[in-house]
């Protein structure tokens, strides 16, 4: 059976400055960059998944340039958040889909499994907000938001995401299992931890 229609979008114009000149997008996560991956994982569950990114990402490009993506040039990413999810929502109003998910591209745990069970899940509650959470309840990513909300994801402004809009209207949180919903690496101690717990 088909999945619903829902367009996923990565917000990956960030810099990722906490990582004190490293890239989180390009640490290696079973041999492949984590940019690569998490698109892979998306497109398994979509065939409309959107990359945002800066003019001058070469790099970041370079090692998803193969993969059937949109790719949404930024000129104004420095703003922050809100300029990944402007465009993703303004994408994602142009395709035949009911659903926009934001994806954060930094959670290697989070796979093609997850996304499909996330879809299937909001579309049961189409006209709701839908949140991954931990096992134990813990809100995390990513979030599906209705097509209804699509034009206020296209008024935010600044670098605090969707978090208005999500408090004006709570989504369901739906559990994924054990961390992967609230995992995400920022940081090179954070890489570490995350290696060594895996073994």
């Amino acid at each position: 059976m088909p999945l619903p229609a829902c367009a996923i979008v990565l917000p990956a114009a960030g810099l990722a400055r906490r990582m004190r000149g490293g890239d989180k997008l390009l640490e290696q996560v079973d041999g492949v960059p984590l940019l690569r991956r998490v698109a892979a994982q998306a497109l398994q569950a979509s065939d409309d998944v959107a990359v945002t990114l800066r003019p001058d990402a070469s790099t970041r490009l370079s090692v998803i340039a193969d993969l059937p993506l949109h790719i949404l040039t930024l000129t104004d990413a420095d703003e922050g958040m809100a300029t990944s999810l402007r465009a993703g929502a303004a994408w994602a109003a142009k395709m035949p889909v009911n659903a926009l998910m934001i994806a954060l591209p930094d959670m290697p745990d989070i796979n093609a499994e997850d996304f499909r069970e996330l879809i299937v899940a909001q579309a049961q509650n189409p006209d709701h907000c839908l949140r991954a959470a931990s096992a134990a309840g813990e809100a995390g990513h990513p979030v599906i938001l209705p097509r209804a909300f699509f034009s206020a994801l296209q008024d935010l402004r600044g670098d605090l995401g969707a978090r208005d809009i999500l408090r004006a209207h709570p989504p369901h949180l739906h559990p994924l299992s054990g961390q992967r919903a609230i995992t995400d690496l920022d940081t090179p101690e954070d890489w570490a931890a995350w290696r060594e717990g895996r073994g």
